[in-house]
């Protein structure tokens, strides 16, 4: 499934909720690959009390990662599936 390309200024600091509608935390920045510019990762700002229930990867400082290909949909929040992080 493709996402519609967005400027990275319109995703950055929205809500990143699942499916369900549980919250995640808010989108701090976002990791890509940059020979080819494939997204990789949301790093989360602020993250909720449950993502931490969610066991994601985190970085050395301690950022909460999402995969880039959990994301479903991109409107008013970052919409993942949590069964894709699991």
């Amino acid at each position: 499934m493709a996402i519609e390309k967005k400027a990275l200024k319109e995703i950055i600091s929205k809500m990143v909720v699942t499916r369900e509608g549980k919250r995640l935390g808010l989108v701090g920045d976002i990791t890509f690959e940059a020979r080819t510019g494939e997204l990789i990762q949301i790093i989360l700002k602020d993250p909720t009390p449950y993502t931490r229930n969610l066991n994601l990867e985190k970085t050395t400082k301690g950022e909460v990662l999402v995969p880039y290909n959990s994301i479903i949909a991109i409107g008013d929040f970052v919409v993942i599936s949590e069964e894709d992080l699991i």
